[in-house]
């Protein structure tokens, strides 16, 4: 018979807390090894945009999970560990300044959280830097290992993309494009593939083991292949070579915005907005002036926009201390003669850095810079003994008693608010899902699931203006299909007056997320311009939500064309005239449509000969080999010899839309009810409410043919 000692008993708890600890840190280990492998190739199809939430999701729940899991060994053994480095104070201030600015300053926090999610992505890639910091030695370059892995996983989706073999698999129809890469792009896979071949290279020159250095050989031919295709289709003149907003015109909008923000920028996620109201005037005479970007010329400058001062001198202050210590760790490692493959990591690190000065950077390559300058950190470990020990006045002096308190009131608020937010998650998730399922739907002509399923969306989170732009549309598209029919019922005419209803409060829900983005009040407009056929009122609610556009985008000659257009179809010419004018004299006096447009407002004022004049400039501006140059040639010769406008003399051209091309003769007109009025200015906060809903039931045999492009 064995009997246990008191002193037996202390030291298998000992043993067991000891094993227990290993096994904490070997579950905290392969948690971040299992997320940096997956992050490069998380490409999901169950949301809207694959590329982006799918990412966003792995990286948030991997962080979650890890932190839960450090609270669990926290409390167990009543101990906390953590390792701290030269770089955490800046890591820590450009953290807070995301979260600050995108808490305060991003109008709608979906964009900030959710797509684009800038400010998840670098709050998850600095807590990454700082839980990987916590790892030892051989577990960061087993981190390195995975990199180098995912990285030729990564490399032969693009191989076997360009290769056209993906596409007799069962896969989603994107994955299975030729021009498929799991960045969305060529360039940011250039950048990538760079970073990590050089880390292949310095696994491949270190590793001893035979077979593991083949392994490594064999990734890096993917990887080099990869980045090859890659860099051949970035070249000037292919079809995916890219194209960015000058360093001048993103200084120039980075430094307007200031302006209004200084210390928080115009808030994660929101560059978009800032370009739309700060860009120069020089922009509309590029051959980009069409096209809207959500990020600078480069990555620095697009953080200096959306996080302001402060997110931008944490990175100055990072950047400085990087170098620093990177000459530094140069000169002490030629001194000992260590070569290239001791200093692969540092090499990959600056390389990323100095596509950050030359391009803008996505949310793996953000995640990517963090990661690597976690493996070129040196840290010292520090430890906080969470127990408490008092002696026990009812036993025999020396005795002790142990409390984990302290440990568990250390770890217990980490543990509600990382179980808040994964709560929190679950809808987040479900309405992306729903989002999804809706536009699959929306395919196959199924509008009883596309209706039922976006409603279900928006109440799951209302707060995310795609699904909002999203269901006016669906609502007017099924407008428009009760209006094609000859005879309508009264069901149906109450049904037609419900559905305008929900489609002008959704893209009156659409501004109130962002009230200061000019898209959002442009969508409106065109919302209102839809139903001017249909809704008596909707023109001078047009007329007030494209002013608005103009006011948060005046460099936009289309929004003043749309709101031209609106003029056009009261027949108010002399403010369409004026509008029109204000386009082809100051905005962008070489835009064929805006004379186009002018001409035509001539023409319904009587004033033939500058309707003449107008459109002879159309001509001169247009290729002649283009539909746009006959359908301007044909005006001009109708207008030349005074006819009456007839059908071919309005009709439209590739680029070219006369006022009120796009309007239909009024048929059953309603009344639109009250509260259907554009919202307040931006400066007033407006909350979303829920979607109301509309029985599909009551449109019998409504058949819709929408194209995808039509949903926002």
């Amino acid at each position: 018979m064995t009997v246990k000692t008191k002193n037996t008993t202390i030291m298998e708890s000992k043993l067991l807390g000891v094993f227990m600890e290993k096994v904490f840190k070997e579950i905290e280990k392969y948690i971040l090894l299992v997320l940096v492998f997956l992050l490069p190739v998380s490409v999901f199809g169950g949301s809207s945009n694959p590329f982006v939430i799918a990412r966003l999701e792995v990286l948030f729940y991997g962080v979650c999970l890890y932190l839960l899991i450090k609270c669990l060994r926290t409390v167990f053994t009543g101990k906390l560990e953590f390792s701290v480095s030269n770089y955490d104070i800046s890591a820590l201030l450009i953290l807070v300044s995301y979260l600050v600015s995108a808490l305060f300053r991003t109008p709608n926090k979906m964009e900030a959280f959710l797509l684009p999610g800038t400010a998840t992505v670098a709050i998850g890639a600095i807590l990454l830097f700082f839980f990987i910091n916590q790892l030892e030695a051989k577990s960061k370059e087993l981190v390195s290992k995975t990199i180098v892995i995912s990285g030729a996983l990564f490399s032969l989706w693009i191989i076997l993309a360009f290769s056209g073999l993906l596409s007799a698999l069962p896969l989603p129809a994107y994955i299975k494009a030729k021009g498929f890469t799991p960045e969305a792009g060529y360039l940011p896979a250039v950048i990538y593939l760079a970073t990590t071949l050089l880390l292949a290279a310095g696994s491949f020159i270190t590793e001893k083991h035979i077979a593991k250095k083949l392994a490594v050989g064999f990734a890096g031919f993917f990887i080099v292949s990869a980045l090859i295709l890659s860099i051949y289709n970035v070249l000037p003149g292919k079809q995916a070579s890219p194209r960015f907003p000058g360093v001048g015109v993103s200084w120039f909008i980075a430094v307007d915005s200031l302006k209004s923000s200084p210390i928080f920028g115009v808030g994660p996620g929101n560059y978009l907005t800032a370009f739309n109201r700060f860009r120069p005037a020089s922009f509309n005479g590029s051959d980009l002036w069409a096209v809207k970007f959500s990020t600078a010329s480069n990555f620095f400058l697009t953080v200096l926009t959306e996080v302001g001062l402060l997110g931008f001198a944490g990175f100055i202050i990072l950047l400085f201390q990087l170098f620093k210590h990177s000459k530094k760790d140069l000169k002490e490692k030629r001194l000992v003669n260590w070569g290239f493959a001791s200093i692969v990591n540092l090499v990959s690190l600056l390389l990323l850095v100095m596509f950050f000065v030359l391009f803008p950077a996505t949310n793996l390559l953000i995640v990517m810079f963090f990661v690597l300058l976690s493996l070129n950190t040196k840290t010292k470990l520090t430890k906080l003994n969470l127990v408490a020990e008092t002696h026990d006045d009812n036993e025999s002096l020396g005795t002790k008693i142990s409390s984990k308190f302290p440990a568990i009131l250390v770890s217990l608020p980490v543990v509600l608010v990382v179980g808040f937010l994964m709560f929190r998650s679950i809808n987040v998730v479900r309405a992306e899902y729903k989002f999804k399922k809706s536009i699959d739907s929306l395919a196959k002509n199924d509008t009883k699931v596309v209706y039922d399923v976006m409603t279900q969306a928006i109440n799951l989170n209302p707060r995310v203006d795609r699904y909002r732009a999203a269901f006016s549309r669906i609502n007017l598209l099924l407008a428009n299909s009760v209006v094609q029919k000859k005879d309508l019922t009264d069901d149906q005419k109450k049904a037609l007056t419900q559905l305008i209803q929900v489609a002008i409060s959704e893209s009156k829900a659409n501004v109130a997320l962002n009230p200061l983005r000019s898209d959002n009040w442009a969508f409106l407009g065109s919302t209102y311009r839809s139903v001017m056929p249909l809704a008596k009122g909707a023109d001078d609610f047009a007329i007030q939500s494209y002013r608005q556009a103009i006011i948060l985008e005046p460099l936009n000659p289309n929004l003043r064309i749309a709101l031209g257009g609106v003029y056009f179809a009261k027949k108010d010419f002399d403010s369409a005239i004026a509008v029109f004018r204000t386009v082809t004299e100051q905005v962008k006096p070489d835009l064929a449509n805006g004379h186009f447009n002018l001409a035509y407002a001539y023409k319904e004022k009587g004033m033939l000969d500058k309707a003449v004049n107008e459109m002879t400039v159309v001509v001169s501006l247009l290729d002649k080999s283009s539909k746009d140059y006959e359908v301007a040639q044909k005006a001009l010769t109708d207008f030349q010899s005074k006819k009456k406008e007839g059908a071919d003399s309005t009709s439209a051209g590739e680029n070219l839309t006369p006022p009120q091309a796009d309007q239909k003769a009024i048929n059953a007109p309603v009344e639109l009810p009250g509260g259907s009025e554009p919202p307040a200015a931006p400066t007033i906060s407006v909350t979303p409410t829920p979607t109301p809903s509309v029985s599909v039931e009551s449109l019998p045999s409504i058949t819709i043919t929408p194209s995808p492009t039509q949903i926002p």
